[in-house]
């Protein structure tokens, strides 16, 4: 664990992990291998959903004009607090992304065995990750980093991944996802889930892999995948088992040791 600017740096390696008690067994990567990774969603469902969103601004419209002079602005938090939270965030799939609302919950996740909430979260992943990449396919934009080569990202970017589509952005979509989910498992901390999954859209304009309107697009269907999802038969069960698992972490009174310098990292004003 590293100090720099009285900012202790938990954020490793894409989740709030402390580094001092390791990783719980039920968090380590190995552990989502068992998890069941059929989302609730029929192709059908999943394409009528993409087909829905709007195309990506087109090129040198006003629009994609703001965006880039937005980008440009986020350069300033290179390096900064915020900019390794933002490579916390990069880390999207559960069950290690599921910490990044510990904070919010109150909780540590990993605290207890969470299989449940885990298959929750992968089935939900594996419909939103698929709806953005059906619109990713039917219009190509390019991100930031791929605009300009010489942009730096806060992740180990490849030169297929600099090439790669834009719009919408699937982190934001996977995001809003959790978020709506974690507002149903825990309604009195709606409004804070909520924010955390909005600041994860965020961390990719800090790390120049979006722009503003590839992540608010993720964000509109995100929202919809989620409704989409909760409306399906197996939902209400699946939720019922993981609300049972996350009052069972919250039980044991452990919370994230790295809240405090997420705080610190929020509270960077944004350019």
């Amino acid at each position: 664990m590293r100090t720099r600017g009285g900012f202790i740096t938990v954020f490793a390696a894409g989740a709030l992990l402390s580094a001092c008690a390791g990783t719980p067994a039920a968090l380590r990567p190995e552990a989502a291998k068992a998890v069941e990774t059929k989302g609730y969603l029929t192709p059908s469902l999943i394409r009528t959903l993409a087909d829905a969103m709007p195309p990506p601004p087109v090129a040198g419209s006003p629009v994609d004009l703001a965006d880039k002079t937005r980008s440009n602005q986020f350069r300033t938090l290179e390096d900064s607090d915020r900019w390794l939270l933002a490579t916390a965030h990069a880390e999207l799939r559960p069950p290690l992304a599921l910490q990044h609302f510990d904070c919010a919950l109150g909780v540590r996740l990993g605290s207890a065995t969470t299989p449940n909430l885990n298959r929750l979260m992968q089935r939900l992943f594996d419909d939103s990750d698929a709806a953005a990449e059906l619109v990713k396919a039917r219009g190509f934009r390019a991100r930031p980093v791929g605009d300009d080569p010489a942009r730096r990202s806060c992740q180990r970017v490849s030169e297929a991944g600099r090439k790669s589509a834009s719009y919408p952005s699937g982190s934001s979509t996977v995001a809003t996802v959790y978020g709506e989910a974690f507002a149903a498992l825990e309604p009195g901390r709606a409004v804070e889930v909520r924010r955390i999954a909005h600041e994860m859209g965020l961390s990719r304009l800090v790390c120049g892999m979006h722009y503003p309107s590839d992540v608010a697009a993720g964000e509109v269907l995100g929202k919809a995948v989620f409704d989409a999802a909760a409306a399906t038969p197996d939902f209400d069960a699946d939720l019922a088992a993981a609300r049972i698992e996350l009052a069972a972490a919250r039980s044991t009174g452990l919370t994230n040791p790295g809240c405090a310098s997420e705080r610190l990292a929020l509270a960077t004003p944004l350019p």
